[in-house]
């Protein structure tokens, strides 16, 4: 398993730690939105919804495009890989050997 600068980490999991930004990906899941759909969806004020949009876009995670005065955002591929690759970095046990016990016995 590749290894995972420990630093970007938590940049991907802030993402996910929100409801708003949960219900902004499974939206964004069907297809690219342009911000005025996720605002109307969403019942959040301009203000919030760019917030959540700059952190799921720092994440990777979501990709922006500006079109005129809209942005229209989507999910990377890229940035979703990546995630994938942090939680399995972190979860996926190792057993190629074996740790010190942590008292003698």
């Amino acid at each position: 398993m590749k290894l995972i600068d420990e630093r970007k980490i938590p940049t991907v999991f802030k993402a996910f730690c929100d409801e708003n930004r949960i219900k902004i990906l499974k939206q964004l899941r069907t297809g690219e939105k342009c911000a005025c759909v996720l605002l109307d969806s969403l019942h959040i004020s301009q203000p919030t919804l760019s917030h959540h949009m700059k952190i799921l876009c720092d994440s990777g995670v979501v990709a922006m495009r500006k079109e005129g005065k809209w942005a229209h955002y989507s999910i990377s591929p890229e940035g979703a890989a990546f995630a994938s690759e942090c939680l399995l970095s972190l979860i996926s046990t190792d057993n190629s050997g074996k740790d010190k016990p942590c008292c003698d016995k």
